[in-house]
């Protein structure tokens, strides 16, 4: 078994520049926190980062969100209790996790910008690219669920 490496300990600098942008998502971008919620759950079913859909799942039900939906969330296409709106940020979110073999088709960014301003548009890619992050930090250094984040 590999010792855990505690980023915030080891890089302190660069862990405070990821946790200023959460500061930023919370405080000044204007998507709303249940398309943060779903984007982070989407991202983190597609990566296996069970750390962040523990904490992630925990927050959205702490919002409002209904447990039916994060249920289906691995499905948004095939039901009707996802709004177009939340529909093309998660279309989104699955393309630039999986940009490698998806990239981000015209049509999608065309269809995301129909919902979103320009603004929100690079606030949506930013925040996928962030939960990708912590994502990875998540599963390199083997963080199990924190059992205390309910």
């Amino acid at each position: 078994m590999i010792k855990k490496i505690d980023f915030f300990k080891t890089t302190p600098k660069g862990m405070e520049n990821i946790l200023k942008m959460e500061t930023y998502f919370h405080k000044e971008s204007t998507i709303a926190p249940i398309i943060r919620e779903l984007i982070k759950i989407r991202v983190s079913q597609i990566n296996g980062c069970a750390y962040c859909l523990n904490m992630h799942t925990v927050d959205a039900l702490k919002i409002g969100e209904t447990p039916q939906r994060i249920f289906l969330l691995n499905a948004w296409w095939e039901t009707e209790l996802f709004s177009k709106k939340e529909k093309a940020a998660l279309n989104l979110a699955e393309h630039l996790t999986m940009v490698a073999s998806e990239g981000a088709p015209e049509e999608i960014v065309k269809e995301v910008l129909n919902h979103f301003t320009e603004r929100e548009f690079v606030d949506l890619v930013l925040m996928i690219t962030q939960i990708n992050t912590w994502n990875r930090i998540n599963i390199a250094t083997h963080n199990d669920i924190d059992k205390s984040y309910k």
